[in-house]
């Protein structure tokens, strides 16, 4: 990846970032830990994302 990005592709990057967290902790004590997994979890060796 070049060391210049274009603003709007830092801005997906960074919003794709963000979405890659853990189910918080107290989400998983209100459901007594049935969602114990991120459906949506992405690795970044595994998936890559459109640029």
């Amino acid at each position: 990846m070049t060391r210049y990005k274009p603003p709007a592709m830092k801005a997906r990057l960074n919003k794709a970032t963000k979405q890659n967290r853990r189910v918080p902790a107290w989400v998983m004590m209100r459901t007594n830990r049935k969602f114990v997994r991120h459906p949506k979890r992405r690795s970044w060796r595994i998936t890559s994302l459109k640029e």
